[in-house]
Protein backbone atom coordinates (compact mmCIF):
# COMPACT_ATOMS: atom_id res chain seq x y z
CA UNK A 1 0.00 0.00 0.00
CA UNK A 2 1.27 3.09 -1.03
CA UNK A 3 1.32 6.55 0.98
CA UNK A 4 -1.58 8.19 -0.98
CA UNK A 5 -3.42 5.08 -0.32
CA UNK A 6 -2.50 4.96 3.59
CA UNK A 7 -3.59 8.59 3.97
CA UNK A 8 -6.53 7.96 1.87
CA UNK A 9 -7.49 4.84 4.13
CA UNK A 10 -7.01 6.65 7.19
CA UNK A 11 -9.58 9.61 6.61
CA UNK A 12 -12.14 7.27 5.00
CA UNK A 13 -11.43 5.90 8.90
CA UNK A 14 -11.91 8.89 10.30
CA UNK A 15 -14.78 9.75 8.76
CA UNK A 16 -16.37 6.19 9.75
CA UNK A 17 -15.69 6.54 12.97
CA UNK A 18 -17.05 9.75 13.48
CA UNK A 19 -20.23 8.85 11.70
CA UNK A 20 -20.47 5.83 14.63
CA UNK A 21 -19.57 8.56 16.93
CA UNK A 22 -22.29 10.53 15.91
CA UNK A 23 -24.74 7.71 15.53
CA UNK A 24 -24.27 7.19 19.15
CA UNK A 25 -24.62 10.62 20.30
CA UNK A 26 -27.89 10.63 18.42
CA UNK A 27 -29.24 7.61 20.17
CA UNK A 28 -28.27 8.77 23.60
CA UNK A 29 -29.71 12.47 23.01
CA UNK A 30 -33.13 11.24 21.48
CA UNK A 31 -33.95 8.16 23.61
CA UNK A 32 -32.89 9.14 26.86
CA UNK A 33 -32.21 13.49 27.25
CA UNK A 34 -35.14 15.08 25.10
CA UNK A 35 -37.90 12.61 25.96
CA UNK A 36 -37.26 13.92 29.65
CA UNK A 37 -36.64 17.57 28.57
CA UNK A 38 -33.55 17.53 30.21
CA UNK A 39 -31.25 20.94 29.79
CA UNK A 40 -28.08 20.59 28.66
CA UNK A 41 -25.00 22.79 27.24
CA UNK A 42 -23.52 23.33 24.14
CA UNK A 43 -24.86 25.76 21.46
CA UNK A 44 -27.90 23.85 21.04
CA UNK A 45 -28.79 25.17 24.86
CA UNK A 46 -27.46 28.58 24.40
CA UNK A 47 -29.50 29.40 21.54
CA UNK A 48 -32.37 27.87 23.67
CA UNK A 49 -31.56 30.19 26.02
CA UNK A 50 -31.51 33.11 23.86
CA UNK A 51 -34.82 32.26 22.62
CA UNK A 52 -36.93 32.13 25.87
CA UNK A 53 -35.09 35.47 26.59
CA UNK A 54 -35.35 37.65 23.15
CA UNK A 55 -37.82 35.55 21.12
CA UNK A 56 -35.13 34.78 18.40
CA UNK A 57 -35.98 31.86 16.66
CA UNK A 58 -33.70 28.98 17.58
CA UNK A 59 -32.54 28.35 13.68
CA UNK A 60 -31.25 31.83 13.54
CA UNK A 61 -28.79 31.90 16.51
CA UNK A 62 -27.62 28.45 16.12
CA UNK A 63 -26.37 28.65 12.79
CA UNK A 64 -25.01 32.07 13.36
CA UNK A 65 -22.93 31.16 16.00
CA UNK A 66 -22.09 27.91 14.87
CA UNK A 67 -20.71 29.91 11.56
CA UNK A 68 -18.72 32.39 13.64
CA UNK A 69 -17.15 28.92 15.78
CA UNK A 70 -16.34 27.41 12.61
CA UNK A 71 -14.36 30.79 10.76
CA UNK A 72 -12.21 30.42 14.07
CA UNK A 73 -11.92 26.58 13.53
CA UNK A 74 -10.52 27.17 9.70
CA UNK A 75 -7.87 30.05 11.30
CA UNK A 76 -6.78 27.91 14.10
CA UNK A 77 -7.51 24.60 13.32
CA UNK A 78 -7.14 23.88 9.67
CA UNK A 79 -9.18 23.12 6.95
CA UNK A 80 -9.21 19.43 7.71
CA UNK A 81 -10.67 20.16 10.82
CA UNK A 82 -13.23 22.24 9.35
CA UNK A 83 -14.17 20.13 6.56
CA UNK A 84 -14.75 17.02 9.13
CA UNK A 85 -16.71 19.83 11.54
CA UNK A 86 -19.17 20.66 8.99
CA UNK A 87 -19.69 16.88 7.71
CA UNK A 88 -20.24 16.77 11.38
CA UNK A 89 -22.89 19.72 11.59
CA UNK A 90 -24.98 18.33 8.72
CA UNK A 91 -25.05 14.34 9.12
CA UNK A 92 -25.61 15.06 13.03
CA UNK A 93 -28.81 17.46 11.99
CA UNK A 94 -29.98 14.87 10.28
CA UNK A 95 -29.87 12.14 12.58
CA UNK A 96 -31.67 14.01 15.08
CA UNK A 97 -34.06 15.03 12.65
CA UNK A 98 -34.61 11.61 11.82
CA UNK A 99 -34.73 10.28 15.50
CA UNK A 100 -37.22 12.76 16.35
CA UNK A 101 -39.45 11.95 14.08
CA UNK A 102 -39.26 7.92 15.60
CA UNK A 103 -39.36 8.80 18.74
CA UNK A 104 -42.89 11.35 18.50
CA UNK A 105 -45.68 9.58 19.20
CA UNK A 106 -49.16 9.82 17.52
CA UNK A 107 -50.36 12.52 19.69
CA UNK A 108 -46.90 14.50 19.33
CA UNK A 109 -45.16 13.78 22.85
CA UNK A 110 -41.99 11.88 23.16
CA UNK A 111 -41.76 8.24 24.14
CA UNK A 112 -40.00 7.77 27.23
CA UNK A 113 -38.19 4.36 27.21
CA UNK A 114 -37.57 4.33 30.85
CA UNK A 115 -41.02 5.18 31.64
CA UNK A 116 -42.94 7.95 33.82
CA UNK A 117 -40.69 9.53 36.94
CA UNK A 118 -37.54 8.43 35.55
CA UNK A 119 -35.56 11.42 34.91
CA UNK A 120 -32.29 11.02 36.40
CA UNK A 121 -31.51 7.25 35.32
CA UNK A 122 -32.25 8.50 32.01
CA UNK A 123 -29.70 11.80 32.44
CA UNK A 124 -27.18 9.16 33.53
CA UNK A 125 -27.26 6.76 30.62
CA UNK A 126 -28.11 9.56 28.02
CA UNK A 127 -24.73 11.22 29.38
CA UNK A 128 -23.01 8.39 29.33
CA UNK A 129 -23.67 7.94 25.56
CA UNK A 130 -23.42 11.03 24.64
CA UNK A 131 -20.29 11.72 26.68
CA UNK A 132 -18.82 8.71 24.53
CA UNK A 133 -19.45 9.89 21.18
CA UNK A 134 -18.08 12.59 21.81
CA UNK A 135 -14.71 11.31 22.95
CA UNK A 136 -15.19 9.10 19.99
CA UNK A 137 -15.22 11.96 17.46
CA UNK A 138 -12.64 13.79 18.97
CA UNK A 139 -10.67 10.93 18.84
CA UNK A 140 -10.43 11.04 14.91
CA UNK A 141 -9.93 14.28 14.92
CA UNK A 142 -13.45 15.60 14.25
CA UNK A 143 -15.80 17.60 15.93
CA UNK A 144 -19.48 18.00 16.45
CA UNK A 145 -19.24 21.66 16.11
CA UNK A 146 -20.11 23.98 18.68
CA UNK A 147 -18.40 24.34 22.07
CA UNK A 148 -16.87 21.52 20.97
CA UNK A 149 -14.95 24.05 18.70
CA UNK A 150 -13.86 26.24 21.59
CA UNK A 151 -12.38 23.35 23.45
CA UNK A 152 -10.75 22.02 20.75
CA UNK A 153 -9.09 25.64 19.99
CA UNK A 154 -8.12 25.97 23.50
CA UNK A 155 -6.36 22.42 24.15
CA UNK A 156 -4.48 23.01 20.65
CA UNK A 157 -2.31 25.51 22.86
CA UNK A 158 -2.88 24.61 26.16
CA UNK A 159 -2.49 21.66 28.53
CA UNK A 160 -6.29 21.98 29.32
CA UNK A 161 -8.42 18.53 29.09
CA UNK A 162 -11.36 18.51 26.75
CA UNK A 163 -13.75 17.92 29.58
CA UNK A 164 -12.15 20.51 32.01
CA UNK A 165 -13.11 23.45 28.79
CA UNK A 166 -16.56 21.88 28.01
CA UNK A 167 -17.44 22.21 32.09
CA UNK A 168 -16.71 26.06 31.71
CA UNK A 169 -18.54 26.56 28.78
CA UNK A 170 -21.48 24.81 29.38
CA UNK A 171 -21.43 26.01 33.55
CA UNK A 172 -22.00 29.25 32.07
CA UNK A 173 -24.54 28.12 29.84
CA UNK A 174 -26.80 26.30 32.14
CA UNK A 175 -26.58 28.49 34.74
CA UNK A 176 -27.81 31.34 33.02
CA UNK A 177 -31.31 29.41 33.40
CA UNK A 178 -32.05 31.11 36.71
CA UNK A 179 -32.12 34.37 34.80
CA UNK A 180 -34.77 33.42 32.52
CA UNK A 181 -38.10 33.82 34.22
CA UNK A 182 -39.74 31.38 31.04
CA UNK A 183 -38.17 28.30 32.81
CA UNK A 184 -41.41 28.71 35.60
CA UNK A 185 -40.90 29.29 39.16
CA UNK A 186 -37.44 29.80 41.10
CA UNK A 187 -37.48 26.54 42.50
CA UNK A 188 -38.74 25.24 38.76
CA UNK A 189 -35.59 27.06 37.29
CA UNK A 190 -33.23 25.68 40.28
CA UNK A 191 -34.21 22.51 39.41
CA UNK A 192 -33.32 22.22 35.87
CA UNK A 193 -30.17 24.76 36.74
CA UNK A 194 -29.14 21.42 38.94
CA UNK A 195 -30.25 18.89 36.48
CA UNK A 196 -28.19 20.70 33.69
CA UNK A 197 -24.78 20.28 36.21
CA UNK A 198 -25.09 16.80 36.12
CA UNK A 199 -25.09 16.37 32.63
CA UNK A 200 -22.94 18.62 32.45
CA UNK A 201 -20.35 16.55 34.92
CA UNK A 202 -21.07 13.60 33.90
CA UNK A 203 -21.03 13.87 30.18
CA UNK A 204 -17.85 15.46 30.74
CA UNK A 205 -16.39 12.71 33.11
CA UNK A 206 -16.81 10.05 29.98
CA UNK A 207 -15.09 12.31 27.73
CA UNK A 208 -12.04 12.62 29.53
CA UNK A 209 -12.39 8.75 30.77
CA UNK A 210 -12.56 7.35 27.28
CA UNK A 211 -9.89 9.79 25.96
CA UNK A 212 -7.32 9.26 28.51
CA UNK A 213 -7.65 5.83 27.70
CA UNK A 214 -6.92 6.17 24.66
CA UNK A 215 -3.95 7.68 25.43
CA UNK A 216 -2.41 6.15 28.61
CA UNK A 217 1.20 5.20 28.16
CA UNK A 218 2.97 3.11 30.28
CA UNK A 219 6.99 2.33 30.75
CA UNK A 220 9.10 -0.93 30.57
CA UNK A 221 12.01 -1.85 32.13
CA UNK A 222 13.13 -5.31 30.20
CA UNK A 223 16.29 -7.71 32.21
CA UNK A 224 16.61 -10.38 29.97
CA UNK A 225 20.00 -11.55 28.12
CA UNK A 226 18.39 -12.43 24.86
CA UNK A 227 18.09 -8.59 25.07
CA UNK A 228 19.62 -7.95 21.74
CA UNK A 229 16.64 -10.48 20.28
CA UNK A 230 13.63 -8.98 22.49
CA UNK A 231 14.85 -5.29 21.19
CA UNK A 232 14.67 -6.12 17.50
CA UNK A 233 11.52 -7.79 17.70
CA UNK A 234 9.74 -4.61 19.31
CA UNK A 235 11.31 -2.20 16.66
CA UNK A 236 9.61 -4.24 14.20
CA UNK A 237 6.37 -5.11 15.70
CA UNK A 238 5.19 -1.89 16.76
CA UNK A 239 7.49 0.64 15.03
CA UNK A 240 9.14 1.83 18.71
CA UNK A 241 12.57 2.54 19.37
CA UNK A 242 14.15 2.09 23.00
CA UNK A 243 16.78 3.28 25.13
CA UNK A 244 19.60 -0.25 25.79
CA UNK A 245 20.43 0.95 29.76
CA UNK A 246 23.83 -0.42 31.23
CA UNK A 247 23.17 -2.20 34.37
CA UNK A 248 25.00 -4.17 37.24
CA UNK A 249 23.26 -6.91 38.97
CA UNK A 250 24.28 -6.84 42.86
CA UNK A 251 23.80 -10.26 43.84
CA UNK A 252 25.62 -11.86 40.70
CA UNK A 253 27.88 -8.77 40.57
CA UNK A 254 27.76 -9.25 36.80
CA UNK A 255 27.32 -6.39 34.03
CA UNK A 256 24.10 -6.57 32.02
CA UNK A 257 21.65 -4.35 29.68
CA UNK A 258 18.28 -3.05 30.27
CA UNK A 259 15.96 -2.37 27.90
CA UNK A 260 14.10 1.08 28.65
CA UNK A 261 10.85 1.59 26.78
CA UNK A 262 7.66 3.67 26.60
CA UNK A 263 4.49 2.50 24.63
CA UNK A 264 0.70 2.69 24.51
CA UNK A 265 -1.10 0.94 27.15
CA UNK A 266 -3.00 -1.06 24.54
CA UNK A 267 0.24 -2.49 23.41
CA UNK A 268 1.36 -3.98 26.37
CA UNK A 269 -0.04 -7.59 25.73
CA UNK A 270 1.82 -7.63 22.58
CA UNK A 271 4.98 -6.80 24.45
CA UNK A 272 4.66 -9.16 26.50
CA UNK A 273 4.02 -11.79 24.27
CA UNK A 274 7.48 -10.74 21.94
CA UNK A 275 9.45 -11.24 25.42
CA UNK A 276 7.90 -14.65 26.24
CA UNK A 277 8.13 -15.86 22.98
CA UNK A 278 12.15 -15.17 23.27
CA UNK A 279 13.11 -15.21 26.70
CA UNK A 280 10.18 -16.86 29.30
CA UNK A 281 12.49 -16.28 32.34
CA UNK A 282 12.98 -12.15 31.57
CA UNK A 283 12.49 -10.52 33.94
CA UNK A 284 9.85 -7.38 33.24
CA UNK A 285 9.11 -3.82 35.19
CA UNK A 286 5.55 -2.49 34.30
CA UNK A 287 4.57 0.89 35.22
CA UNK A 288 1.63 3.36 34.21
CA UNK A 289 3.10 7.17 33.99
CA UNK A 290 1.75 10.31 33.72
CA UNK A 291 2.39 11.51 30.54
CA UNK A 292 4.20 11.24 27.68
CA UNK A 293 5.59 14.31 25.27
CA UNK A 294 7.69 14.26 22.25
CA UNK A 295 7.68 12.64 18.52
CA UNK A 296 4.86 9.64 18.64
CA UNK A 297 3.49 10.98 21.56
CA UNK A 298 1.05 13.88 23.38
CA UNK A 299 3.19 17.77 22.36
CA UNK A 300 4.52 20.23 25.39
CA UNK A 301 1.65 22.35 25.18
CA UNK A 302 3.72 24.92 27.22
CA UNK A 303 4.41 28.89 26.64
CA UNK A 304 8.23 29.39 26.22
CA UNK A 305 10.09 32.84 26.54
CA UNK A 306 12.24 34.16 23.89
CA UNK A 307 15.29 35.49 24.99
CA UNK A 308 17.85 37.84 22.62
CA UNK A 309 20.64 35.97 24.21
CA UNK A 310 20.82 32.43 25.28
CA UNK A 311 22.82 32.28 28.70
CA UNK A 312 26.38 30.58 28.66
CA UNK A 313 26.55 27.55 31.02
CA UNK A 314 28.55 28.06 33.82
CA UNK A 315 31.16 25.39 35.13
CA UNK A 316 28.98 24.37 37.70
CA UNK A 317 25.93 23.67 35.70
CA UNK A 318 27.53 21.52 33.13
CA UNK A 319 27.50 22.03 29.26
CA UNK A 320 24.44 20.98 27.19
CA UNK A 321 24.27 17.50 25.59
CA UNK A 322 25.83 17.15 21.83
CA UNK A 323 23.06 16.89 19.02
CA UNK A 324 21.69 13.65 18.86
CA UNK A 325 23.06 12.17 22.63
CA UNK A 326 18.76 12.17 24.14
CA UNK A 327 16.65 9.73 24.59
CA UNK A 328 15.54 6.97 22.06
CA UNK A 329 12.56 6.12 23.26
CA UNK A 330 9.96 8.19 21.09
CA UNK A 331 7.76 6.47 18.10
CA UNK A 332 9.11 6.33 14.78
CA UNK A 333 5.54 7.43 13.46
Amino acid sequence: MTLDHRIIWQEAKDYIWISLGLMLYTFGWTVFLLPYEIVTGGVTGLSAIIFYATRIPIEYSYFVINFALLVVALKVLGFKFMFKTIYAIFFLSFLLWGAQKLMTGPDGSFYQVLGPGQDFMSLIIGCMLTGTSLAIVFLHNGSTGGTDIIAAVVNKFHDFSLGTVLIGVDLCIIGSCLFIPQFGEELQRCHKVVFGLCTMCIECFMLDYVMNARRESVQFLIFSREYEKIARAITEKTDHTLTILDGHGWYTGKEMKVICLLAKKRESVLIFRLIKMIDPRAFVSQSSVIGVYGEGFDQIKVKVKNHNQSPTPSPQSGSPLPAGEGSDMQNKD
